[in-house]
C-alpha cells in the first residue's frame, strides 16, 4: 500500500483543517477583551475627580481680609558690601626695636591713644647733638653781629675800608643761614623722637597684632604693626541699574533724605538703618549699573567691613493708597485677580490692577475699593460662585489648629450622620426612606 494512504492526516485532510480554526478564534476574542479592559481602565483613571461637585459637598473654609487704605513705600532693592569709612594700617615711621605694645587685640581706641613705643635712646642723642650745634652757631652769629655793628661805626668815620665792612656783612648772613639749618635739624630730631610713640590716628577697633614685642621695625614693613578700622559710622556700597539713576538723583536734588535699610543674607532680618549719602560720578559700562553709598551709625555693631547685605532704599511713599496683602493675589486666565467674598457667603472672581509692592503689602490701582473682603487663605480650590465659610480670628492666626479643628468637626459630623441614618432606617437627604442591607446597598 502507498505510504501516503497510511498517514491519517493526509487521508483525511479536510476535517483536520476545520478543527484547527477554533484556537485562533478564541485567541482573537481574548485579545479584544483585554484591549477593551485597558481602554475602560484608562478612561476611568483620566477622568478628573469632581471635587466639591456633589450635593453633599460642604462650603470651603477661607480666611478673609478687608481692603483698607494706607501708605505704601516705593522701594529699590540691591546687593551691597559693607565698607569702612577709614581703615588705617599702623606702620613705624622710624627704625628701631619695639619696646612696648600698649593695646589688646579687639580693643576700641580713640584718636591719640598710645599704640606702641620704639626705643627712643638713639633719637634722644641725635636731638641733643642738634641742639648743641644750634647753640654753638647762635654764639658765632651773635659775635659776628657785634663786629658788624663796630665796623659800621668806624666806616662812617672812614676809619676802616668799606671792603672790611662788606665782608663782615656777608659773614653775619652766613651764620644766620647756619643757625636756621641747625634749628631745622633740631625740629627733625624732635619729630623722630615723637615717632617713637605711635598713637592712633582715628577712632576705631584694633585688629590682630602683626608684630611681636622686641622685633626691629622699619618704615618699609609691608604688614605694619596692626590695622585699625572705623566702625562707627560705617557705609555700604551697593549698585542699582542705570534706569533708576534719574529718580534717585531727582530726589537728592530736592533735598530729600532717602532712608536705607540693610538686611542680612536671607533678607529677613533687618541689621541697621541709615540714609543714602551720594552716588558715583559714572556708570559702569560693563554692567550698566551705578554705585551708591549709604551711611549707617552702626552703634549696635551689626555691620562689619566686607559683610554681604541686602539693601532696601525707600525712594518715595504713596500716601492714602488702597492696599492689600500679597497672599490674596491669584494669577490665571483672567490675569491678575482676587476672590471677592460676597454678602451671601459666596466668592466671585475680581480682576485687579496692581501697583508697587512693599514687603507683604501691594498697592491696588483698580478693581477693589475700601471695605471689600478678599480671600487670603484657602483660595486654592475655589471657583466662581463657590460657597465659603469664614474662619474665626483664632483659626486665622493658627492655621494648624484650624485644620485640626476642621478635620475633627468633619469626623464628628460623619459619625453623627451615620448614627442618625442607622437609627432612622437610613433616611436619605433627598427625602426618601430606605432600609440598608448589610452590604450598604439601598433597598
Amino acid at each position: 500500500m502507498d505510504q501516503h494512504i497510511k498517514d491519517p492526516l493526509i487521508v483525511a485532510p479536510g476535517p483536520v483543517r476545520r478543527a484547527s480554526r477554533w484556537p485562533g478564534i478564541l485567541t482573537g476574542f481574548l485579545v479584544l477583551a483585554v484591549l477593551a479592559g485597558i481602554v475602560w481602565w484608562t478612561r476611568q483613571q483620566a477622568a478628573p475627580p469632581q471635587a466639591g461637585g456633589g450635593r453633599n459637598a460642604g462650603p470651603m473654609s477661607i480666611v478673609p481680609e478687608t481692603i483698607g487704605k494706607g501708605d505704601i513705600g516705593v522701594s529699590l532693592n540691591a546687593l551691597g558690601t559693607v565698607t569702612s569709612l577709614a581703615t588705617v594700617t599702623i606702620r613705624s615711621q622710624i627704625s628701631g626695636y619695639l619696646m612696648k605694645i600698649d593695646f589688646k587685640e579687639g580693643d576700641e581706641v580713640k584718636k591719640g591713644d598710645l599704640i606702641a613705643e620704639i626705643d627712643s635712646r638713639p633719637y634722644e642723642a641725635t636731638l641733643a647733638q642738634a641742639k648743641g650745634q644750634l647753640a654753638r652757631d647762635e654764639a658765632q652769629l651773635k659775635g659776628a653781629q657785634v663786629d658788624l655793628t663796630r665796623y659800621q661805626g668806624l666806616a662812617a668815620q672812614n676809619a676802616v675800608p668799606h671792603q672790611t665792612l662788606d665782608t663782615q656783612v656777608a659773614l653775619v648772613a652766613q651764620y644766620q643761614g647756619t643757625v636756621e639749618a641747625d634749628r631745622a635739624s633740631v625740629k627733625s630730631a624732635e619729630v623722630n623722637l615723637a615717632y617713637c610713640h605711635i598713637v592712633s590716628p582715628i577712632n576705631g577697633r584694633v585688629g590682630l597684632r602683626q608684630v611681636d614685642l622686641g622685633n626691629y621695625v622699619t618704615p618699609g614693613d609691608t604688614n605694619g604693626l596692626v590695622v585699625i578700622t572705623q566702625l562707627e559710622p560705617i557705609s555700604v556700597l551697593f549698585t542699582l541699574p542705570e534706569d533708576n539713576l534719574q529718580a534717585v538723583a531727582k530726589r537728592l536734588r530736592e533735598g530729600a533724605v532717602l532712608p536705607t535699610a540693610a538686611y542680612d543674607r536671607s533678607g529677613a532680618n533687618k541689621l541697621a538703618e541709615g540714609t543714602l549719602q551720594t552716588f558715583d560720578s559714572q556708570i559702569d559700562a560693563t554692567t550698566g549699573t551705578i554705585k551708591l553709598r549709604a551711611q549707617f551709625e552702626n552703634d549696635k555693631r551689626t555691620l562689619y567691613p566686607n559683610q554681604f547685605v541686602n539693601i532696601r532704599l525707600l525712594l518715595d511713599t504713596h500716601k492714602d493708597a488702597t492696599t492689600m496683602s500679597t497672599a490674596g493675589i491669584q494669577r490665571g486666565v483672567p490675569g491678575t485677580f482676587v476672590y471677592l467674598v460676597n454678602a451671601d457667603s459666596t466668592v466671585s472672581v475680581r480682576p485687579v490692577k496692581l501697583g508697587v509692592t512693599d514687603g507683604d503689602r501691594v498697592e491696588v490701582l483698580s478693581g477693589l475699593t475700601q471695605g471689600d473682603r478678599i480671600v487670603i487663605d484657602g483660595a486654592d480650590k475655589l471657583r466662581e460662585g463657590a460657597k465659603v465659610v469664614v474662619r474665626s480670628a483664632a483659626d486665622a492666626a493658627n492655621p494648624a489648629g484650624a485644620a485640626k479643628g476642621d478635620a475633627k468637626g468633619a469626623a464628628n459630623g460623619a459619625a453623627k450622620g451615620d448614627g442618625k441614618g442607622d437609627s432612622k432606617d437610613g433616611a436619605d437627604p433627598g427625602g426618601g426612606h430606605h432600609k440598608r442591607s448589610e452590604d450598604g446597598q439601598k433597598k
